[in-house]
């Protein structure tokens, strides 16, 4: 396992700090807590009028920062997050620059990324920035010098040419080149140079370890503190021991999108979560994060884009992605961000719950579900999640936690306090779908 660079993190900030022994060039930026804030993805991938990929835009982009900065900046949301088709033009043809490094598409963003860079600095935020693993094949037809080498694109390409990433659309890259690193290095100092604060990587399979690896790299020789997102629909958990020292976060489900009018369905494909987060839990660590993909919340009534799931789902989206201690990325047009939304994405006790990078462990699956994670100040966080098609009661014992006797209890999500109670507690009428988050001690 590689030396790694460890950053601490308060609620609004990321400092890093060099380990002793720790080599640049070889470690990973870690980050203390999980990121907050929203990305472009959910709205990009909606059939709904006026939105799709060639919503993407700088004013969009800009808008939906003035929003988070006005609406959720205080509770710690930061990362404004463009997701893919930032260097491409509106029928969503990818362009690069001479020397085979993505390029902001001039009709969508006029002032560059540097420009949208500024804005957002301006609110107090931080940008992110989209990619993909591999050589796009594009880049190697046109066979661009690397810059600060004498090495071309077709140099890097593994032979005889192989097509990696989850859409098979580059060539795989041979990393025993060192123009290679060079090349992903390049693409990072660019990235930096506009003001780039967190990089997605897309498509990652089996066969993309090297790329993540080198991606890491080049940010930390960058000397920025930037976030790296590995993502895929999933990011493939045979791999997931080789990236926890590199990567900041794991995508460990398929798109919480349904491709279709609204956001997302509880069914497509927000439920599919519970089932697939215990099978990573064990590789988690503080500053290697499961990404749950996008929440569904931003706006349930009037215009826009509706989120697709109901008040009640988007509470326990909210709790379950705070009880994973997954970054908290926002879906949806925030710009039409409605009062419920602010407020489920805002309640300093459950933020409070995902901030803390403390992993869960389900209690029991199924129907009635019930899951526990101890927190910092020894106090346990308990969340209960009915799965099933009706209303239920759901009792958790306090044998669940490992203690006895009696103990209050407080309701996190109405940030009421409950009372004592003495060897168990129940959420009484549990509505489909729906969950209750307590503290407990």
């Amino acid at each position: 396992m590689p030396s790694r660079l460890m950053a601490g993190a308060a609620a609004l900030a990321a400092v890093a700090l060099l380990l002793p022994g720790a080599s640049p060039a070889d470690a990973r930026t870690g980050f203390a807590m999980p990121g907050m804030g929203w990305s472009s993805w959910s709205v990009e991938a909606s059939t709904r009028a006026t939105y799709g990929t060639s919503w993407l835009t700088e004013s969009h982009v800009e808008g939906a920062a003035d929003a988070v900065a006005s609406k959720l900046k205080s509770a710690g949301y930061r990362y404004i997050d463009i997701d893919s088709g930032w260097n491409a033009d509106l029928a969503f043809h990818g362009h690069t620059d001479g020397n085979g490094i993505p390029d902001p598409d001039p009709t969508r963003f006029p002032n560059g990324i540097a420009g949208v860079a500024g804005h957002v600095h301006g609110e107090g935020l931080l940008l992110g920035l989209y990619t993909t693993v591999g050589l796009d094949k594009g880049v190697y037809d046109k066979n661009a010098p690397i810059l600060g080498t004498s090495c071309h694109t077709q140099d890097i390409a593994q032979q005889p040419l192989t097509a990696t990433n989850g859409w098979g659309s580059s060539w795989k890259i041979n990393y025993a080149n060192s123009c290679a690193q060079a090349y992903i290095s390049s693409i990072a100092s660019r990235f930096t140079s506009w003001g780039v604060d967190l990089i997605k990587v897309d498509g990652t399979t089996t066969d993309n370890v090297a790329d993540i690896q080198a991606w890491s790299r080049a940010i930390d020789q960058t000397g920025r503190s930037i976030w790296l997102s590995t993502s895929a629909w999933p990011v493939p958990q045979s791999i997931e021991s080789q990236l926890s020292s590199y990567t900041n976060d794991v995508r460990i489900d398929t798109d919480v999108e349904c491709y279709c009018g609204t956001l997302s369905t509880w069914s497509s494909s927000v439920s599919a979560r519970w089932n697939d987060l215990p099978n990573w839990l064990s590789g988690l660590q503080a500053g290697y994060f499961p990404n749950l993909d996008s929440m569904p919340i931003s706006n349930n009534s009037g215009q826009a884009i509706q989120d697709g799931i109901t008040s009640t789902e988007r509470q326990s989206v909210m709790t379950f992605w705070s009880m994973a201690s997954a970054p908290l990325w926002v879906g949806g047009d925030v710009y039409f961000l409605d009062s419920g939304a602010v407020s489920i994405l805002t309640n300093p006790e459950v933020v409070a719950v995902d901030q803390a990078s403390r992993f869960p462990t389900r209690v029991t699956g199924g129907t009635l579900q019930k899951w526990r994670k101890q927190m910092p100040d020894g106090s346990w966080a308990v969340a209960v999640y009915n799965m099933g098609s009706s209303t239920a009661n759901i009792t958790v014992n306090w044998s669940d936690l490992g203690v006895s006797d009696s103990h209050p209890v407080r309701d996190l999500v109405s940030r009421t306090d409950l009372g004592s109670f003495n060897g168990s507690w129940t959420a009484t009428a549990v509505p489909s779908h729906g969950s209750r988050l307590i503290k407990v001690g």
